[in-house]
């Protein structure tokens, strides 16, 4: 993984020390996180520090956000941008058991043909059901 503060850089944001923290985390992150769960995980900074962090890199197109499910808004970090627009718009999975999203990388949002005079920026795709750790656990 390049260097975090060479990716603030060349995405035209100042590397603070507080927007290096919340990028880290979601980076190294296995699935998309809540504002509660940086919290958690950084722990030096508050709620406000943290907010401000994520919507600099999200104006900067390295994150973007997702509403899990039950209504919490989590983050994950954008595999790319074209033109100032995400490119990885793919596919989300709420588990209604362990209420853990996943990401579907390798699914995309199906492109959606809008009326004229309407320019589409991102696209949020949502699949509720149970994931296969639950249905698991469900059969023994």
């Amino acid at each position: 993984m390049e260097d975090i503060e060479k990716i603030m850089t060349d995405a035209g944001m100042k590397p603070t020390s507080n927007r290096v923290l919340v990028l880290r985390e979601l980076i190294n992150a296995d699935s998309p996180l809540s504002l509660g769960d940086l919290e958690a995980l950084i722990g030096t900074l508050e709620k406000s520090s943290v907010l401000r962090a994520l919507a600099v890199c999200q104006e900067h197109h390295l994150i973007h956000a997702i509403e899990d499910g039950r209504g919490v808004t989590r983050y994950e970090v954008c595999n790319g941008t074209t033109d100032g627009r995400h490119d990885d718009m793919h596919v989300h999975f709420y588990c209604l058991k362990c209420r853990q999203t996943s990401c579907f990388e390798h699914i995309m949002v199906p492109r959606i043909d809008l009326p004229e005079n309407y320019l589409a920026d991102t696209a949020t795709y949502l699949v509720k059901g149970i994931c296969p750790q639950c249905q698991k656990g469900a059969k023994r």
